[in-house]
């Protein structure tokens, strides 16, 4: 069973603000929705869904790609042969 302070915490986590007058409601949902995985938890799959996996990956191909110039035709901030970009920190 999940507490209000539960609910806090993950909400917290999540970056997500709950106003008090909401809190009641979402510990409720919240329950609820962890009492139908107590229920999908004591179901018995009968067959299983699991199938083998064959040929998931396609096989490399080699591809032409645009020169750098081509590149930097299309970009929009070009300098000494590179692309300029805003710096992140």
């Amino acid at each position: 069973m999940v507490s209000e302070n539960d609910v806090l915490h993950i909400a917290e986590l999540a970056d997500i603000g709950i106003a008090t007058a909401e809190l009641g409601k979402f510990t409720e949902q919240f329950n609820a929705i962890l009492e139908y995985f107590d229920i999908l938890d004591t179901l018995e799959a009968k067959d299983s869904l699991e199938r083998p996996l064959v040929n998931v990956f396609r096989e490399d191909e080699v591809k032409p790609c645009l020169s750098q110039e081509e590149v930097l035709r299309n970009s929009h901030n070009p300098e000494d042969g590179y692309i300029r970009a805003p710096k992140v920190i």
